[in-house]
């Protein structure tokens, strides 16, 4: 359930805004959607912060000190990590400038520049060139030139001038270094020995990563109260600020303001505010799907649907059908074994865990489909559990492949007939209540929906359908989306028709849409017989291999299914996610653009 938000208004003067702002942060309960940036130097630290931990993290074989550093020794030790970092890039940068003019000066030989330059100095006028054989030849037959031949560079001919050669004569003259292959040597030992110094610097300071991580907490604690502080506004020695709170939380709120001696005014969010912040209520059900959401990053807009229930419903049926083996099923419930005696209270993720594994395991079963293995088959219990029209293996129950085939892909269709007929009579339900004649644009949906899932059977599985009525009630459905689909409250019949029938082409190609939509489905069929082939594939191969060899069938038989196990958790992100956030979201309108309430409070973990 999406919790109902109230706008809240807080004055109080001037000499009172950190009192105010103390005690906002410490009741945590109103959300600040439009805040201004806070002081650079908390960013900043923030920020040296971050690349401190990112850098000492690369350490885990250092054991953390279990006491965390005082502030002040905590500053020493920071301010000597950004100047040993600072100091590390430099010397990686001058360690590569090195190496790089020493490869390109190391083709000319070992020779100190310095003395060339001295040579210069004593009057002279040394000039050094790279030529081809004709220009050489055309030098040494020159008697106003004066040269010496040095050894080729680069299989091209070398000399050393006593000025600089005429112009008629083609030939590059090489630059001067400032340093020759020794200093360079040299100086890249310095260098490296300047890293190593970091180096074992660093992997001392790791040791302090809890006090570094504590810092950035309360320094990321600071940069939020300062965000809400320059968030406030003044005049007349009056300092205010506007936020949300949820409307369970308004009594608390009134009862802090009355202590506190604030000015104050609630009132509901208009219709046109798009920063209203979202805080879904889950109940012990819903709340499993937290740990998806958490990882897709997906908030429902504040007007929109909570459909946690609804997707952790369907999301489940998705994974078992995508993974479609109970041998799989059961190694999920092991894990989540593993993890429940692990950790002292089971976490949502693992509550999760249990349920998608005991899912996978029942379809599996169903299908009888025991980690790819034909075999299976052959023991009577679990040959007894499986519906035989849903077979894997339908030779075992006098069933054929095309009707097997055609039964699961019966069953996708109808799933998505079912899913996108649920968005349609949600959205029917809600705009009832809201007096909103659109209602009537989603009934037609519903119809349209309902109609087209018969030709998709007739075009995909070949059933025989009457398509007249189909097609009557298509056109129907058609009709009412575009006639009542611009309707909304606060318009007129009129207003909304000529809304609609401006929308009459748009409303064809949804039509469209809508039956790819329910075609689409028939995912969860292909995906899980190419798992299903995989397997099969892996234990004919590990099954070929006899005698001394059976090493290398194991070896096969744990990549190939570790391979397809990851395949298939990588399908049930693509397409079971897809499904419930495109196909059954897009129906019900929703867009996933909300903003996440999140309250002005100190926080416990650092924000990503």
């Amino acid at each position: 359930m999406i919790e109902k938000m109230k706008v809240v208004h807080v004055v109080t003067t001037v000499s009172e805004k950190s009192s105010l702002l103390d005690r906002l942060q410490k009741m945590g309960i109103v959300h600040f959607s439009e805040k201004a940036s806070a002081d650079q130097q908390y960013l900043q630290r923030f920020a040296d912060l971050s690349r401190i931990a990112t850098v000492l993290q690369e350490y885990p074989d250092i054991v953390p000190e279990t006491s965390l550093l005082s502030d002040s020794e905590f500053e020493v030790l920071f301010q000597k990590l950004i100047a040993c970092l600072d100091r590390k890039k430099s010397l990686q940068d001058e360690l590569s400038e090195s190496r790089s003019a020493a490869e390109k000066l190391a083709e000319w030989g070992r020779f100190s520049p310095a003395e060339v330059r001295e040579l210069q100095q004593s009057g002279l006028d040394i000039h050094i060139y790279r030529t081809d054989k004709k220009t050489l030849a055309a030098l040494i037959e020159d008697p106003e030139v004066q040269f010496i031949r040095l050894s080729p560079v680069g299989k091209m001919p070398t000399l050393a001038a006593f000025s600089p050669l005429p112009p008629q004569y083609s030939a590059t003259e090489f630059p001067l270094p400032e340093k020759g292959l020794a200093e360079l040597e040299q100086e890249q030992e310095c260098c490296r020995q300047g890293l190593s110094d970091c180096e074992c610097f660093l992997r001392q300071a790791a040791s302090h990563l809890p006090s570094i991580q504590d810092q950035m907490l309360r320094t990321q604690n600071e940069s939020e109260y300062s965000a809400v502080s320059n968030t406030s506004q003044s005049q007349d020695g009056l300092v205010w600020l506007r936020g949300y709170i949820p409307a369970a939380e308004v009594e608390d709120f009134k009862n802090a303001a009355a202590e506190a001696h604030w000015a104050w005014a609630l009132e509901d969010p208009s219709d046109s505010d798009d920063r209203v912040p979202t805080k879904v209520k889950y109940n012990k059900i819903t709340r499993l799907m937290m740990p998806v959401f958490d990882i897709l990053g997906t908030v429902p807009g504040y007007r929109e649907y909570d459909i946690s229930f609804w997707f952790l419903g369907f999301f489940t049926l998705f994974f078992a059908m995508i993974i479609g083996d109970a041998g799989y099923g059961l190694l999920f419930l092991l894990g989540a074994l593993v993890l429940t005696l692990k950790g002292k209270k089971s976490s949502t993720a693992v509550q999760l865990l249990w349920v998608l594994s005991i899912a996978t395991i029942i379809w599996g079963t169903l299908t009888g489909t025991w980690f790819g293995l034909q075999q299976a088959m052959e023991v009577p219990l679990l040959r007894s559990l499986v519906i035989p029209t849903f077979a894997n293996y339908p030779e075992y129950f006098s069933v054929t492949t095309v009707t097997q085939q055609n039964t699961i892909m019966k069953l996708c269709f109808i799933l998505g007939t079912v899913q996108l007929s649920l968005a349609c009579v949600m959205n029917i339900r809600r705009k009832l209540k809201e007096k909103d004649l659109s209602w009537v644009a989603d009934l037609g949906w519903l119809a349209a929906i309902c109609a087209l899932y018969f030709v998709v059977l007739f075009l995909v599985i070949g059933q025989q359908v009457n398509l007249l009525p189909v097609a009557c009630v298509v056109i129907a459905g058609f009709l009412l989306v575009v006639c009542f689909g611009g309707m909304a409250p606060g318009k007129s019949f009129s207003q909304g028709l000529k809304s609609g029938l401006g929308n009459t082409f748009t409303v064809f190609l949804n039509t469209i849409s809508a039956f790819g939509n329910i075609m689409s489905y028939i995912r969860l069929f292909a995906v899980g017989m190419a798992s299903l082939a995989i397997a099969q594939s892996f234990n004919n191969m590990a099954f070929g291999f006899k005698g001394p060899l059976v090493v290398a069938a194991v070896l096969i038989l744990l990549i190939g299914h570790g391979l397809n196990i990851v395949m298939g958790l990588l399908s049930v992100v693509v397409h079971g996610v897809r499904l419930n956030l495109l196909e059954f979201s897009g129906q019900l309108g929703m867009e996933w653009a909300g903003i996440a309430y999140d309250p002005f409070k100190k926080g416990n973990k650092i924000k990503k």
